[in-house]
């Protein structure tokens, strides 16, 4: 081998020994100290000069420090994947490049680290591309955090979903809906406190929402959306089981084998307590019982705006109904005379307020006070049901209403709750209704224990209170 030769070799062993004390030394001490004891050793064998030697070690040397910067990577870095693969600087000495790349093994669970292709001119590179991999890790944990947002929401139920598309009004009164998202637009319709509207989108602090007939802009301070409109629709909603059978039957206790505790008829609704597997706790005049949940349909009832053309028509009519009860009303008090039926329950006389039609209803009503409950009955005198007893008083004075409670609910028009009740109003609850007489009272055919009597109004939870006069 000539000396060249020699000279090439021995230089590409030393770069050899040079990466072998990298792999298991961690100081530039412990690199220096291998490279010019061995290669000195080796070319002189061949005869190369001493001022050849110490040139090529001080080449060495110069990129100990680097090697050191390289190892310091290695032991500091621990953020790393284990399938990472190690790339090792490239260290030109003598003009020949003597590149070694270091392969790893893959170990589960054991972290392995990147070190960067690094010369002397890059070698601050290091720091950066150790805060790149830092910074990954964050987006990571961003991801994950994310998909923990996306387990959340589909825990939702089906209901719960629908309601987080919501828009609830949370005013002393009303908020205007508008045409426009601006206090300039154009009054279309009112979103009464608690009623309810589906978001469409949002402008510059506005929902546009569809809420019955209404369709228009709201102003974002005055409702809720979202993770709120979920948990206020469960205050405001009213959850309701509408009978789809001829006579449904309710029984003291969730099975077919369980006492029966009273009759509901076809179409009317009750207030649902509790949904079950395969049944539904409810309320009637008897008490808290249970319906399969073959025989209901459920859903929630939710108070929607009032479109401006609608509270106009409402306004019209309800003034025309009252002039026609009135006069329906006199004629009809001409001819009835009072009856001695009262009982010890009745009131002395109907609370005065309210229209003289609706006075006069509540005083015919109180005069068959005693009179027997009989299920599915229309006979005021002979036996009637709830809904059988306030439509037989109604048409006593030409007002034609349904036979079912839960028709009854839609008739005339809401007043707004049983603060504002007057008498010969209709209050309204779970599968029942009954006439309001004033005085926080309601004369009602309750059940085939008691007949038809009086009771405080609010000795049941109301869910609405309809006004006929």
């Amino acid at each position: 081998m000539n000396q060249k030769g020699m000279k090439i070799a021995a230089c590409a062993l030393a770069g050899a020994i040079v990466f072998s004390g990298l792999k298991f030394q961690s100081g530039a001490a412990g690199v220096s100290s291998v490279l010019p004891v061995a290669g000195l050793a080796l070319v002189l064998g061949e005869g190369s000069s001493v001022t050849q030697i110490k040139e090529e070690t001080k080449q060495t040397k110069a990129a100990a420090p680097l090697a050191e910067n390289v190892l310091k990577n290695i032991t500091s870095t621990e953020t790393l994947t284990a399938e990472t693969v190690i790339k090792t600087p490239t260290i030109t000495i003598d003009d020949q490049t003597t590149a070694t790349t270091a392969t790893t093994e893959t170990v589960a669970g054991q972290p392995t680290a990147v070190i960067p292709e690094a010369t002397p001119e890059n070698a601050a590179g290091n720091t950066e591309i150790v805060t790149e991999q830092t910074d990954t890790v964050s987006e990571n944990e961003i991801v994950e955090t994310t998909e923990e947002t996306t387990v959340s929401e589909n825990q939702l139920t089906e209901e719960e979903k629908e309601f987080s598309t919501l828009v609830i009004a949370k005013v002393n009164d009303y908020v205007n809906v508008r045409d426009t998202a601006s206090e300039e637009g154009e009054i279309v319709g009112k979103l009464y406190d608690k009623s309810v509207g589906t978001f469409i989108s949002e402008e510059n602090g506005w929902y546009q929402i569809q809420s019955g007939n209404v369709t228009g802009f709201v102003k974002a301070e005055y409702v809720v959306t979202g993770e709120d409109a979920i948990a206020l629709a469960k205050e405001v909603g009213v959850r309701i089981a509408t009978v789809t059978t001829t006579t449904l039957k309710v029984r003291e206790a969730p099975g077919m084998d369980a006492t029966v505790l009273g009759l509901v008829p076809i179409e009317d609704q009750l207030s649902v307590l509790e949904e079950l597997d395969g049944w539904v706790k409810v309320s009637i005049e008897e008490g808290e019982g249970y319906v399969s949940h073959e025989f209901v349909t459920l859903s929630t009832e939710f108070v929607e705006a009032e479109s401006k053309a609608e509270e106009e028509a409402r306004l019209k009519a309800e003034e025309e109904a009252r002039k026609a009860a009135q006069a329906a009303a006199a004629k009809a008090v001409s001819k009835s005379t009072q009856s001695s039926t009262q009982s010890s329950e009745q009131p002395a006389a109907v609370a005065s307020g309210g229209s003289g039609a609706g006075s006069s209803v509540a005083n015919y009503a109180l005069q068959f006070v005693g009179n027997p409950y009989v299920y599915g009955g229309t006979s005021l005198t002979n036996g009637t049901d709830c809904s059988g007893f306030v439509m037989g008083v109604y048409a006593n004075y030409g007002i034609s209403l349904p036979h079912s409670s839960g028709a009854q609910r839609s008739a005339g028009y809401d007043v707004g709750g049983l603060a504002n009740a007057q008498p010969g109003d209709i209050v309204c609850y779970s599968g029942h209704v009954g006439i309001y007489i004033g005085n926080g009272n309601i004369v009602h055919a309750s059940t085939a224990a008691t007949g038809i009597k009086v009771s405080n109004a609010s000795y049941r939870n109301v869910l609405s209170v309809r006004r006929i006069f």
